[in-house]
């Protein structure tokens, strides 16, 4: 709690591909009592294999490409290698 004030402050850290509309949830949940300040923290490996569409970071790949409007799945290395 801030000292003389009903406001309490909270630190968490929340994945950028999870915080979209989390201040929206948050101000709806509590009335519009609260108010994030969100900022970048630090960056950290997703641990999994992002070629693997069940996994974690395979679901990361594919909501990604989905948002950017390109093929869901990744293309074969074959695509980039020169064929001279």
């Amino acid at each position: 709690a801030v000292a003389g004030t009903p406001m309490h402050v909270s630190k968490a850290y929340l994945p950028v591909m999870e915080s979209f509309g989390f201040t929206a949830d948050l101000r709806s949940s509590t009335g519009g009592q609260a108010f994030p300040q969100c900022v970048f923290d630090h960056w950290q490996i997703l641990p999994g294999n992002p070629m693997d569409p069940t996994s974690k970071p395979g679901i990361v790949v594919t909501d990604t490409r989905k948002r950017k409007g390109i093929k869901e799945g990744v293309p074969a290395l074959e695509n980039y290698l020169d064929k001279m």
